[in-house]
């Protein structure tokens, strides 16, 4: 009785909460706590210690790792200009102003300039980056080799456009800022805004524009501040893949722009020129290469595809026949660029041997290694793929319960990856990518973990074996209810045991197994329907909050689901492209 009355308490609190009523009684009044920048003590600054005041540099230096060639060599031409990466691990970002409250944390933000930069070498725009992370950022200074003096790469704009200004912003700050657009000659470009903390105009010396042809389509990324009306974004290029030749020139825009009125750089040069060899591959898994803890309650493990196929793993082809067994580099699947339905992987048909494939085999596991060119050839992508026999099945968070979602999340076949981001300037790791379902995350270097040195650490969620850089539960839901993805320190994956499968631009100095060209499914569709599956969960979840949990189920991707068999490596839109 006890137990029913509390399980009907957590529901009824769990229905207010959906229903947007206020967990209190009606009469009782609400106090609402008034945010800082709208108190009376809005101009009186309590600046604390935040995090951007500390300095991030990689744990340790990797300036001599690489050896020698064009890879991490200081300086990349772009075909007549050459871009030098002024960054806070060389000391050459000097503060120009600094807010304290709005954006990420209500710590504000803070902005920069690039300084001490080598002779010949023009400022193309200011750097900024929210407070609530330490301070790690690069900028992109610029100098005209192509000795055509008729019609340079670079020149200085003609005027500047004030398009922001905090003066009338009613935040602790470092007295106003003023953003500038520079305004280009005609056939050029302004590449970045420029800021000031006085009200005079900047020089016309201060910045450069950047010839047309020299310059590619640019849009905003992620917020970096914001308060009411006034916005500031972080810009990279529009368009980005491993044969795209935009470059990232680390500026921002002001405002609520749409295009952003400023552009990225183009590199015109061959893109692989200033990528890493096969030696210098190795040198950065050797200094990179993740650790990876699964759920101290996991039960389905990782292996190797070829584990996998060793075990009699069966392709399927539609309209039945025999299935046929896999050979071990998965030489037999067909290898034509197409996903069209005709075949599927399945497991053994042996009961016994399937229950031993689904746990899978730690022991032979090992990344899947793919390096490739982003943003221009700027920067190197080294994305390590695992492998996983079987999906398990999906749980269920109301408030302090959990329920088990039967079949909902079981699939053979999952494919799990992480995205080493690597400066192709001096071969520093910028930021890491974890891939969760249909979406995923960027983090800057500074905000992950690392286990010992520079090797970055993360989490597989538990049966679902999604990514995150932190332990705990990351839930897809809302207001306590949703799908949990519970991590955890648990049994070690070190993904230094790995086998590099594809670097497209060293053609064929790497030869790619048989199995990564195959573009079908690794799992049959579905074989269950989740409405019979969440119609078990009746009993225990009221009309409303059954259609709550119903709602996130069915927005979970297909794969997730089962509904679709999930694909390999080379299907996903990152293969060619940039990460979601």
């Amino acid at each position: 009785m006890g137990a029913n009355v509390g399980i009907f308490c957590a529901v009824f609190l769990l229905l207010t909460q959906a229903m947007g009523v206020p967990a209190v009684a009606p009469w009782k009044k609400l106090h609402v706590p008034w945010k800082k920048h709208h108190s009376k003590e809005k101009f009186v600054s309590k600046r604390q210690a935040l995090p951007i005041d500390t300095v991030f540099r990689i744990p340790v230096d990797v300036s001599n790792s690489w050896g020698p060639g064009n890879f991490s060599s200081g300086i990349i031409d772009l075909g007549g200009l050459q871009v030098y990466e002024a960054s806070t691990s060389r000391s050459t970002l000097t503060k120009v102003w600094g807010g304290y409250q709005g954006g990420a944390d209500d710590h504000g933000f803070s902005v920069y300039e690039p300084t001490g930069i080598p002779e010949g070498f023009f400022m193309l725009g200011s750097y900024c980056q929210p407070n609530n992370k330490p301070l790690f950022g690069w900028n992109l200074v610029a100098k005209d080799v192509s000795a055509n003096t008729s019609n340079p790469i670079l020149k200085k704009p003609v005027n500047y456009t004030l398009i922001w200004s905090s003066e009338n912003t009613k935040i602790d700050q470092d007295g106003p800022i003023y953003i500038w657009l520079p305004i280009a000659p005609d056939g050029y470009k302004a590449v970045g805004n420029v800021a000031t903390n006085t009200s005079g105009m900047p020089s016309l010396d201060k910045v450069m524009c950047v010839r047309s042809d020299f310059t590619d389509e640019c849009e905003t990324n992620g917020s970096i501040w914001g308060l009411d009306t006034a916005n500031v974004y972080d810009v990279r290029p529009s368009n980005r893949g491993i044969q795209a030749p935009g470059v990232r020139v680390g500026t921002f825009v002001a405002g609520n722009p749409n295009p952003p009125p400023i552009s990225c750089l183009k590199n015109n040069n061959p893109i692989p020129n200033h990528m890493p060899n096969l030696k210098q591959i190795k040198a950065i898994l050797e200094v990179y290469s993740p650790v990876m803890f699964l759920h101290p309650d996991e039960e389905y493990f990782p292996s190797s595809v070829e584990w996998f196929f060793a075990n009699e793993a069966l392709l399927y082809r539609k309209g039945g026949g025999i299935p046929e067994i896999i050979t071990l580099n998965g030489s037999n699947l067909p290898q034509d660029p197409h996903n069209d339905g005709a075949y599927w992987i399945d497991l053994p048909l042996d009961p016994a041997v399937q229950e031993i494939v689904k746990k899978g085999d730690s022991k032979s596991a090992l990344s899947y290694v793919h390096v490739k060119p982003m943003l221009g050839g700027t920067f190197t992508d080294v994305v390590l793929w695992t492998f996983y026999p079987f999906n398990g099945p999906a749980r269920a968070k109301v408030e302090f319960i959990t329920l088990n979602l039967g079949k909902i999340g079981e699939h053979v076949g999952d494919w799990e990856h992480v995205t080493l981001r690597i400066s192709n300037f001096d071969g520093e790791l910028k930021q890491m990518y974890f891939s969760q379902h249909s979406k995923g995350m960027w983090l800057d270097a500074s905000q992950i973990e690392y286990q010992t040195g520079n090797t970055p650490l993360f989490y597989s969620s538990l049966h679902g074996h999604a990514s995150y850089p932190h332990a705990g539960l990351h839930l897809v839901g809302q207001n306590a209810v949703g799908i949990r993805n519970d991590t955890d320190k648990g049994n070690v994956l070190d993904l230094i045991a790995y086998q590099l499968v594809a670097a497209e631009y060293l053609g064929s100095q790497v030869v790619e197994p048989p199995w990564l060209n195959y573009y079908r499914e690794w799992g049959p569709k579905i074989d269950y329907d989740i409405d019979d599956e969440l119609k078990k969960l009746e009993k225990l979840f009221p009309g409303r909050l059954r259609s709550v949990i119903e709602n996130i189920v069915k927005k979970l991707p297909s794969e997730v689901l089962g509904e679709e068999g999930p694909t390999g490596p080379k299907e996903k839109d990152n293969w060619n492209g940039d990460e979601r």
